[in-house]
């Protein structure tokens, strides 16, 4: 019975052939497989890990139905569609449907070889097959594909994948992809067509793409990216407006890979049309009660100026902010332009009317991965259902920004499904906010300072900031852990707590003094740009080690103090930025009452600010300063307890470098009246945008005097007497964390002072 029906197989098998069958979907034709009469019996062969009556069941054919062509053919496709098999084939033997069918091997093992530069977790995510998955020759290509468009997406068009698969026994298979990376494919040459105004060097340093250089090896900016590509014709588009052509255009840009696949050749091609001049300049308000001179101020268009699409950009906002200011919440700007080509002017006329009424239909945060949801929305000054109101949104970004979480913050409007309502959409783009910080300096008096700190300023994504600090130098070592939650109990209000322990080997002043003790503190808006905070410490400290040849005042500070102190802090910032301010201004009044127990008394008062003027878009100038008074109540104010000046405040001079001294000590006494201000000019470095470097020129002057030591010997010397320095520096945001290097020249200084020429900070994050 059994040779019988080998028999039948062979003679269906051998009908097959003869017919030369076609096995992919769809093109199903069975010798022997007639139409008419119905379907008696289905007989499944070559089923191994699939039953036979879940092959039925696919094909969805059952005894009774007809032999037909079309059920048939459909039938097959069925089973091709469930990506199970790798060959099906009908036949008919008498009124039985014979289906013989060659099942997709399972995948044993999936592996990456010869991946050097994208490790294989990376690989195995982009791809659709993986261990114990059915093989498909379809699934193979497509993965193949997605391997190559990753190294692409990484600068590297010359890899190359081939998959090679190894049989095993049950149908089994070992599926290896064999990757040749091959080398980073740069730009090898960036050419313009039709650029006759601007060279071609002009031009390259507009966009974001580069020639491939020895020195960029930090940045990716010299690869291939099509992407990028994309956004360098809007770069080249906004230059060109910027500069007064109204009518370029950027007519293609096409990207030739070299026969040898070493680099990319890109040929842009641009039409820059005339030069246009701004023409008459007017406002149309079709809004009743407003005063057209409020647009006026914030309109920066000019008259017989060259034609500025950015300048029309920056004056359509500022209107709608200051319209927005005085109440109108719903304004819309139209900038009417006339060209008129004969005279290559701009007649531009700004329209202004009441938009729509518009209210938030909903916000949605994308691309925060670590940071909550709630961490930002709680930045927010709109909420879902208000009235859309342009300033609260840009005051929005630029608190969002102000968290220093992310790198980028963008925020957008798109339409509702409702006309009357907006969606509000903020894309982030997160930044490491943990930092392992590395201090150096160098000062004529104390030798080598060091500081290490390591912080988080966005614990779990929570925004909360942990930090622990280890400074260590010449003179001193201090160990302090602190930690802040910004929104205590889910309310608009930071609090925080500081431990801490400080060593003291003063040489500046002969004396070694310890410290321990902590602190509260709590901080809270009491308008949107004005903030007040409180804080208490207390402290314990011991002065030892006093040199028998000290001053005097030195030597009354020995023994045990204890210190319960008060303070506030009251702001109001309208800085664009806290991190980098380049506009605006601030000013900060701090306060310290020391006398709530203890045995140490004083007030301490301290006012300073600071102004910010932006020059073109990436100059600035800044004007800071700072001064303070403090008083003993019933108590001569400690030298340990004075203000000391210099190094961070007045560049130039180590710290407690200037003000009163005993010069037959040399110990610097500190004092009870100070003041500091500084002028610095930021400005770009000649090299490429993407290292983020930014130079600066200052000038810091500053006095101290005014001490209270007890003994006055004319070895003491206590004088309201200027002092200056000025110097030069580089802040770079490089990939091991933000590095600064200030070098500062003493102009006016006394004698006895100390000088600090040199200093040096860099940080790692994380």
């Amino acid at each position: 019975m059994g040779t019988l029906s080998n028999w039948r197989r062979l003679v269906v098998l051998l009908g097959w052939l003869i017919a030369a069958v076609p096995t992919v979907p769809g093109a199903a034709v069975a010798q022997g497989v007639s139409d008419g009469g119905p379907i008696e019996e289905i007989r499944i062969e070559g089923s191994q890990r699939i039953e036979p009556e879940t092959v039925r069941s696919y094909m969805q054919i059952d005894p009774g139905d007809t032999f037909a062509a079309d059920l048939i053919d459909r039938a097959l496709k069925n089973l091709f569609a469930t990506g199970l098999y790798a060959d099906v084939n009908f036949g008919r033997e008498a009124n039985t449907l014979v289906v013989l069918v060659v099942e997709n091997p399972i995948i044993n093992r999936l592996a990456f070889e010869r991946n050097n530069h994208i490790d294989d977790d990376t690989l195995a995510a982009e791809v659709q097959l993986r261990a114990r998955v059915v093989f498909t020759q379809a699934k193979v290509q497509s993965d193949a594909k997605r391997i190559l468009e990753l190294y692409r997406r990484s600068g590297r068009f010359a890899a190359t994948v081939e998959p090679k698969v190894i049989k095993l026994e049950q149908n089994r298979v070992d599926l290896v992809f064999e990757i040749d990376e091959g080398p980073v494919t740069g730009v090898t040459r960036v050419d313009f067509v039709g650029n006759v105004a601007f060279s071609d060097s002009d031009l390259r340093g507009e966009i974001i793409t580069q020639e491939s250089a020895w020195y960029r090896f930090l940045t990716a900016n010299d690869r291939y990216d099509p992407d990028r590509l994309t956004v360098d014709r809007e770069l080249l588009r906004n230059f060109y407006l910027k500069e007064g052509y109204a009518d370029f255009r950027v007519l293609s840009a096409v990207a030739e890979l070299s026969p040898d696949r070493s680099g990319f050749f890109i040929t842009v091609t641009v039409d820059e049309g005339e030069r246009y001049h701004f023409g008459k300049i007017d406002v149309d308000v079709n809004i009743k009660g407003l005063d057209p001179a409020v647009m006026w101020e914030e309109i920066s268009t000019i008259e017989g100026d060259w034609y500025d699409a950015s300048a029309i950009e920056k004056s359509i906002s500022g209107v709608v902010v200051a319209v927005g200011t005085l109440g109108y919440a719903f304004v819309e700007v139209d900038p009417r332009m006339e060209r008129d080509a004969e005279n290559k002017i701009v007649n531009l006329t700004y329209v202004v009317r009441e938009g729509p009424k518009v209210f938030v239909d909903r916000i949605d945060i994308v691309n925060n991965v670590r940071t909550l949801d709630k961490v930002i929305r709680r930045e927010f000054r709109l909420v879902e259902g208000d009235p859309f109101n342009t300033q609260k949104e840009k005051r929005t970004q630029q608190r969002i920004q102000n968290l220093g979480f992310f790198s980028k913050v963008d925020i957008k409007t798109i339409p509702s499904d409702q006309p009357d309502r907006t969606i509000i959409v903020v894309e982030v783009e997160e930044k490491a906010t943990g930092e392992i910080t590395f201090g150096l300096g160098f000062s004529t008096s104390e030798g080598p300072l060091g500081n290490i700190s390591i912080r988080e300023r966005n614990l779990l994504g929570k925004g909360q900031d942990a930090r622990l600090d280890f400074t260590l130098s010449g003179i001193k070592s201090q160990l302090l852990f602190s930690f802040t939650e910004p929104y205590f109990l889910d309310k608009d209000i930071s609090a925080g707590f500081d431990v801490y322990r400080n060593s003291t080997s003063n040489n500046a002043s002969s004396y070694e003094e310890a410290k321990i003790g902590g602190g509260v503190r709590a901080g809270y808006d009491l308008t949107e740009y004005l903030r007040h905070s409180l804080r208490y410490n207390l402290t314990y400290s011991d002065v030892t080690g006093v040199d028998a040849s000290a001053s005097q005042a030195i030597k009354d500070l020995a023994g045990t103090h204890l210190t319960s102190m008060v303070g506030q802090d009251l702001t109001y910032d309208r800085r664009d930025s806290r991190f980098d301010p380049r506009d605006g201004y601030f000013i900060r009044l701090r306060q310290d009452l020391a006398g709530l127990g203890g045995d140490v008394r004083y007030l301490s008062s301290r006012l300073g600010g600071g102004y910010y003027v932006p020059f073109g878009e990436e100059w600035s100038l800044g004007v800071s300063g700072e001064l303070g008074y403090i008083n003993g109540l019933g108590h001569e104010v400690r030298t340990n307890d004075s203000f000391f000046v210099g190094s961070t405040n007045l560049r130039g001079f180590t710290s407690g470098g200037i003000g009163p001294r005993d010069t037959a000590t040399n110990d610097a006494l500190g004092g009870k009246q100070f003041a500091v201000g500084s002028v610095e000019l930021g400005f770009p470095l000649p090299i490429p945008d993407e290292y983020q470097m930014r130079g600066r020129f200052f000038t810091d002057v500053g006095t101290l005097y005014d001490t209270d030591a007890t003994v006055v010997t004319d070895t003491i010397v206590d004088q309201m007497a200027v002092r200056a320095a000025i110097g030069a520096g580089i802040t770079w945001v490089s990939p091991f964390g933000p590095l600064q290097v200030d070098l500062a020249y003493p102009v006016l200084k006394e004698s006895y002072d100390e000088t600090e020429w040199f200093r040096f900070n860099v940080g790692s994050s994380f």
